[in-house]
């Protein structure tokens, strides 16, 4: 096969896996990465605290795929070519070990991204892989006489020629930016931030800050998503992995309510409040010459228990036998239904994920290819899906590059 030209867009995680791909398969042609920017692979660098989640343990296909709240049918085909498994050993090969943290998380062994950084580097270098930055594409035009050839126009650089494109140029996707996509007959599904944080207007809770509970629910006042896991007060408001993962699931309809609104949580989940009511009778008779600030039955940190007592009015000396039933019921609300106003977001460290992108109708899932354009293919974050925070969003960045690499090697 004569030796084609292969250009992708964009120097992330994704562009870089399916360039290196393209690579592996036809180290002969001609491949080049495009970066508008001064850096690349810059959130490879920041994620996980600069350790780089790179997937999550989950061979389970299925389980692996209710970890995308957007995306799900779409990735079934795909994850059944390249996924968990098949990251791991990709990386064991070219020299880095992985090693699986309590919570399924997966970083490099050596708890450093550069790790990672250093083996795409070295892989771009094995295979004389051109990574050209300050190169930002303006339009895309898909030549007459042959589909599978485009003309790629750069800002304040001559044109350039390829048989073949990936597009990786990560999320935030804005259509006005991007005519010649449309243009070409793609959609762009709004894109809206998800895995945030919740500002919280009434800072009486946020003089908790550093109170960590293991295992709480929170939910979005008039939506149904309910998550369950650890959740932190930080000094403006509400974070940790339930919460994040709320933000994720119901990142549209938080949009649309442009983050304000009510947060509903559950510090004792393995109640409701009807249920801790029939308890609270049993909490009474074992407890009645307690003090009730001295030792909380729910296992919460003391801090957290005493700021719900003095929210529901009862002293801390009062003995569990002496507490009125006004302030009783007022309580057992707090434990099970504590409501806070929130007042906008806040991004959650650097793991900056959107929700939203190129629609996924109009992408095959087996290659990543463009059902308008012939030859022209996605990966990454650019398109309408987004996983919660775990490594999953990294997952997909290597899945989808992975077959647009396969695909434009074959079909080229």
């Amino acid at each position: 096969m004569e030796n084609k030209k292969i250009v992708i867009v964009g120097g992330g995680a994704a562009g870089f896996f399916c360039a290196i791909h393209v690579a592996e398969l036809h180290p002969e042609w001609e491949i080049k990465i495009l970066e508008k920017s001064t850096k690349v692979l810059s959130k490879v660098r920041v994620s996980g605290g600069g350790r780089c989640n790179v997937t999550h343990a989950c061979p389970d296909i299925e389980m692996l795929l209710k970890k995308y709240p957007r995306g799900q049918r779409f990735l079934k085909k795909s994850f059944y070519q390249f996924a968990t498994q098949s990251t791991i050993e990709w990386f064991a090969k070219n020299g880095v070990e992985l090693h699986t943290e309590k919570d399924g998380r997966m970083f490099p062994i050596t708890n450093n991204s550069e790790t990672i950084i250093d083996c795409f580097l070295r892989k771009i270098q094995q295979y004389n892989i051109q990574v050209l930055t300050q190169h930002e594409v303006i339009d895309i035009v898909s030549n007459a006489n042959n589909t599978q050839q485009f003309t790629i126009h750069l800002q304040g650089k001559p044109n350039m020629q390829a048989d073949a494109i990936c597009l990786a140029t990560g999320g935030m996707l804005k259509a006005d930016k991007l005519l010649w996509l449309t243009n070409f007959g793609h959609t762009i599904v709004d894109p809206v931030p998800s895995l945030f944080t919740f500002n919280i207007v009434d800072k009486n809770i946020t003089t908790l800050m550093g109170v960590a509970v293991d295992n709480a629910t929170i939910q979005w006042k008039g939506v149904k998503n309910i998550e369950k896991g650890p959740l932190l007060i930080t000094h403006w408001g509400i974070s940790g992995p339930a919460a994040i993962k709320l933000s994720a699931w119901c990142a549209r309809e938080l949009a649309n309510d442009n983050y304000e609104g009510e947060i509903i949580i559950n510090w004792t989940p393995e109640y409701n409040e009807a249920t801790l009511k029939m308890e609270w009778i049993n909490l009474r008779m074992d407890l009645g010459r307690r003090e009730i600030g001295t030792k909380n039955p729910f296992n919460l940190p003391q801090r957290l228990w005493q700021f719900l007592l003095q929210q529901a009015g009862v002293t801390l000396n009062t003995k569990w036998a002496d507490l009125k039933s006004a302030n009783q019921q007022q309580l057992i609300q707090l434990l099970t239904r504590t409501n806070l106003q929130v007042k906008g977001k806040t991004t959650f460290k650097e793991e900056f994920v959107t929700c939203g992108g190129i629609d996924l109708a109009e992408i095959e899932a087996m290659t990543m290819e463009s059902k308008m354009i012939p030859g022209l293919h996605f990966a990454g974050e650019m398109m309408d899906v987004d996983g919660i925070t775990g490594g999953f969003n990294f997952q997909h960045a290597w899945t989808s590059g992975w077959l647009a690499a396969a695909h434009m090697s074959a079909g080229v």
